[in-house]
């Protein structure tokens, strides 16, 4: 029984292995090798299977191999294929997290029903034909998107006009003297009837200037796909950012991390906003060697794992420990990638190329367990100094972070833009989970108790310290004017 069963299992692998000799193949429809979806939306891509041996054979089990931030079902997972034959498949996806994510390929069990033994055993396959999925936020996808064209699509003739300081000719206000102000300003009369240097602020009309301000440290990703913190955050930025573009503001954007990792020039219209979701996205890559959890050996073993099935020739006789020869060989294999990202940022050349691979291929990797939240607040700190610092002053600048801790830096900026009449506002990226009704019962149960504490005492000295600061709170979430 034993001698049956092995003769007829290397029956069926002989069975299809000429069935892929012969042209047993899997290809993607359409003409593009990357797929744009909106956060938590389903767009479809049809797979063709083709047959081109002499030998009938059945297709079970047909699913996508795809990264862990996308949902991917194929409709219908069992297909027949007749000899010569070519069969379509659809592909489901559905982008869980911003970013740029990869599907690897089809995966099925196939069964070589020659001399009738459908039945009786079933062969694993793998078509390793990668496609891209660039994931983009909902709100500015729709905007990305939208069929209208022509002068509905001009941002100049859109929106309306904000009245701010300037040198129009309708008097704003008297306020004190400053450092840097015209003597041509000072209002003389009046300054003589206070006692004190006042000068005339003026108003003019403009489009408004906006500049959002993100941090996207790696602890903010913790949880599953779609329900983490940083998910919570970029739906909400991107609903503000889409909500003033579309009124023809111009908007920038600055993505903060333990390093700026992102700095947008303001700008206005569908452009800025496509720069913007793309921006946001790339919120989601953790390969960059400070905020990645693998080490390069680690790399080098996903990078082979997925190099393999795509050409099993040159990848086949590595030992693992040539990862020069490794790399080499990945940095060639990129051409068949369906991104173009930067180089991720390594230790070593040949780090960097592997980390390149997995980031061509929209594989992903875990960030490191060890957080950067300080060394975030310090950057979102020196941008918000830098835009004090701008020629053009801002109407808005809205924060999305933590509630801040001790910064030294952070109040000096924050004061400065509030002197030059910014409306500041700070969304609180880590709301405290609510306290617990009942007295824990476990361990886990009160130590969760004492981290909800600490957060929530943690967000009630935070927004007491921004509300001094005359800084607007508001909740991660809500519309942008919905303060607390």
């Amino acid at each position: 029984m034993i001698v049956a069963i092995a003769t007829g299992r290397a029956l069926s692998l002989l069975s299809v292995t000429r069935l892929r000799a012969a042209g047993f193949e899997m290809v993607w429809g359409g003409d593009s090798r990357v797929l744009r979806a909106a956060r938590g939306s389903t767009v479809e891509v049809v797979a063709e299977l083709r047959n081109r041996s002499g030998e009938d054979a059945r297709g079970v089990s047909l699913r996508a191999i795809a990264s862990s931030m996308l949902a991917a079902k194929v409709e219908p997972d069992t297909v027949d294929l007749p000899a010569s034959s070519r069969v379509f498949v659809r592909v489901l996806v559905r982008g869980r997290r911003v970013g740029h994510w990869g599907v690897h390929g089809l995966a099925l069990e196939v069964r070589a029903i020659r001399g009738g033994g459908a039945g009786l055993y079933e062969v694993p396959l793998l078509f390793a034909n990668p496609l891209g999925v660039e994931v983009l936020p909902r709100p500015l996808a729709r905007l990305i998107d939208s069929p209208a064209g022509g002068r509905s699509r001009r941002h100049a003739d859109a929106g309306r006009a904000v009245r701010s300081a300037g040198d129009g000719d309708e008097l704003r206000e008297l306020r004190d003297h400053g450092f840097g102000d015209a003597f041509k300003r000072i209002a003389w009369r009046a300054s003589a009837r206070r006692g004190k240097l006042l000068v005339r602020e003026f108003e003019q009309e403009r489009r408004d200037l906006v500049w959002l301000v993100v941090a996207a440290s790696v602890e903010l990703w913790a949880g599953e796909p779609g329900e983490a913190p940083l998910d919570a955050i970029v739906d909400d930025v991107s609903s503000v950012a889409a909500r003033h573009l579309a009124r023809g503001d111009r908007v920038g954007l600055v993505l903060a991390a333990a390093r700026p990792r992102a700095w947008l020039s303001p700008a206005a219209g569908p452009a800025q906003a496509l720069k913007i979701a793309r921006a946001l996205a790339s919120a989601a890559e953790v390969l960059d060697v400070d905020r990645s959890g693998l080490d390069e050996d680690e790399i080098a073993s996903r990078v082979a794992e997925h190099a393999r099935p795509l050409d099993p020739a040159a990848f086949g006789e590595l030992g693992a420990r040539d990862l020069d020869a490794l790399a080499e060989r990945a940095e060639a294999l990129r051409s068949r990638a369906p991104f173009a990202p930067d180089k991720p940022l390594a230790m070593t050349p040949r780090d960097a190329r592997l980390r390149h691979y997995l980031s061509s291929f929209g594989v992903e990797a875990p960030p490191r367990p060890e957080g950067e939240g300080a060394r975030t607040a310090e950057t979102i700190a020196a941008a918000l100094g830098r835009l004090a610092r701008e020629r053009e002053k801002a109407g808005l600048v809205q924060i999305w972070a933590p509630p801040p801790g001790r910064s030294a830096t952070l109040p000096p900026a924050l004061q400065r833009l509030r002197r030059q009449r910014t409306d500041v506002r700070w969304s609180l990226a880590a709301a405290a989970p609510p306290a617990r009704e009942a007295p824990p019962e476990t361990v886990r149960e009160a130590v969760d108790a004492a981290i909800g504490a600490r957060e929530r005492l943690a967000v009630v000295r935070g927004t007491q310290a921004l509300r001094r600061l005359g800084v607007r709170v508001v909740r991660t979430g809500r519309m942008s004017g919905d303060s607390e």
